[in-house]
């Protein structure tokens, strides 16, 4: 599996540079999810920018992703360009419970809007239990 990864400090970019996330290439990049999320990425970007095709088992891995950032940080997609990547993101309805933003540059701040709203409402909870 082809892919480049860009770390920040409070993102991390993953590339996926492949045209088809199949059953082929899905177990991969659910152990690669797992791998990152165990090593304490808070937020992940996922660019499907390159990716023309996507079958049942890479909505799974990406689905996969979701689950494991939820309630941890952000887990966010973008760069979905391609018409049939599209199209089956719209047809399995998981345009309603993904975070899809269509540039890296909106994903950047959408996490960055996101991580900020997270250390107000920490900082709101300290406050309250020490009230």
């Amino acid at each position: 599996m082809k892919f480049s990864i860009e770390k920040k400090e409070q993102y991390t970019i993953f590339t996926l540079n492949e045209d088809n996330l199949n059953s082929l290439m899905a177990p991969l990049l659910k152990s690669e999810f797992i791998i990152y999320r165990n090593e304490g990425v808070s937020n992940l970007i996922l660019d499907l920018s390159n990716v023309k095709f996507v079958d049942s088992s890479g909505l799974s891995s990406i689905l996969t992703a979701n689950r494991l950032w939820k309630g941890f940080g952000s887990f966010v997609i973008t760069g979905i360009d391609h018409p049939s990547v599209k199209k089956l993101i719209e047809i399995s309805r998981l345009d309603t419970v993904l975070e899809i933003i269509p540039t890296i540059q909106e994903s950047i701040d959408f996490v960055m809007m996101e991580e900020l709203e997270r250390e107000l409402k920490g900082e709101t909870e300290t406050d309250e239990t020490m009230n």
